[in-house]
């Protein structure tokens, strides 16, 4: 399977052979149409090859328009479109709340939001539900325990077809979670519908090291050689600054399936900036790409609020600039 590098990329698995796969997070619960858009415009351009994307309709229509915009016709076959999917109590897939009897109206929430998805109509705080992520940041920061999170769940039955009727090349199952077995029938659903690559993005949370592995074992023991990529997460949506130290759990979870040897694919995530590939090389950890979310956007936030960005070539060739230097410096070290 692991053929000389390229960048004439015939499909998916081929860009992971030659280790030059950066993968852009959009965010598993980002809904916000118009940023999803924004960010594969800015990340195709500077070189990113994979996004990975909410599963609606709207949102892969988004980053298809983005890409549209960046990318003659000939060469968009060289990019890929990853939709993700989880189960309850997996972070990627829940919502903010307040209550708002309980909030004291501090608007410390408001500040760290990230993603800009809590703010202050008259004299209350509100999520908007298109734009959070459930990273918990808010949750940790507020006084008095105001914020909890819910749940969404989606039936893969209705949600998938007319997803991959849109072209997508994979589909990404969360499943962070002690409940193994309804993890393991989601993943049989995804399979019994497409039959293409799938992702299966998993942390230490609620695993240890053999049982990580063991779950991994478990999940791809039906299927094909290396038509399975295993996302290692290490602290998932934390990668908001740039230190070593914040990416040392996602290298430590790979660490640990790379000493598996199994015949999958094996991304690096969660957490993950521009000293995660340069770290991997360092420690002998052999990846075939890295998936970057938090960082990746906070590094071209300011740009992504103007509504003017697609249009204004001048702001979009700032946040190109930006995003060029962290696809360049992540590739560099891979391979």
């Amino acid at each position: 399977m692991m053929g000389s590098r390229t960048t004439r990329y015939v499909d998916l698995t081929d860009l992971l052979t030659t280790k030059r796969c950066f993968k852009l997070v959009c965010g598993a619960g980002n809904e916000d149409a118009d940023e999803v858009e924004k960010l594969v415009a800015v990340y195709a351009k500077a070189g990113a090859n994979y996004f990975d994307l909410s599963a609606k309709e709207n949102i892969v229509l988004a980053a298809k328009s983005g890409l549209e915009r960046v990318i003659p016709k000939d060469r968009q076959g060289r990019y890929f479109l990853n939709v993700s999917v989880g189960i309850a109590g997996d972070p990627h897939m829940r919502k903010a709340r307040i209550k708002t009897e309980l909030c004291s109206l501090c608007g410390a929430c408001e500040k760290v939001c990230l993603e800009k998805a809590i703010q202050r109509k008259k004299d209350i705080y509100c999520i908007i539900h298109e734009r959070c992520i459930g990273c918990g940041t808010c949750e940790k920061i507020c006084p008095v325990k105001a914020i909890s999170f819910i749940n969404i769940e989606k039936d893969l039955k209705e949600v998938l077809p007319p997803l991959i009727k849109l072209g997508i090349h994979s589909i990404e199952l969360h499943a962070v979670t002690d409940d193994e077995e309804s993890a393991y029938a989601k993943w049989g659903l995804i399979q019994d519908c497409f039959d293409g690559v799938l992702s299966l993005c998993l942390d230490r949370s609620h695993l240890g090291d053999k049982m990580l592995v063991a779950r991994i074992k478990r999940f791809i023991a039906n299927r094909k050689d290396y038509t399975t990529i295993v996302q290692a997460d290490g602290a998932p949506m934390t990668g908001c600054d740039d230190r070593y130290n914040t990416t040392l759990q996602a290298l430590g979870t790979a660490d640990i399936v790379q000493k598996a040897k199994l015949p999958i694919w094996l991304l690096v995530s969660g957490g993950t900036n521009s000293k995660t590939t340069e770290l991997t090389k360092l420690f002998e950890i052999d990846i075939h790409g890295v998936a970057m979310g938090s960082y990746a956007r906070k590094i071209i936030k300011k740009y992504l609020e103007r509504n003017d960005l697609l249009q204004n070539r001048a702001m979009f060739n700032m946040a190109y600039r930006v995003a060029k230097q962290l696809v360049a410096k992540s590739l560099k070290y891979l391979g």
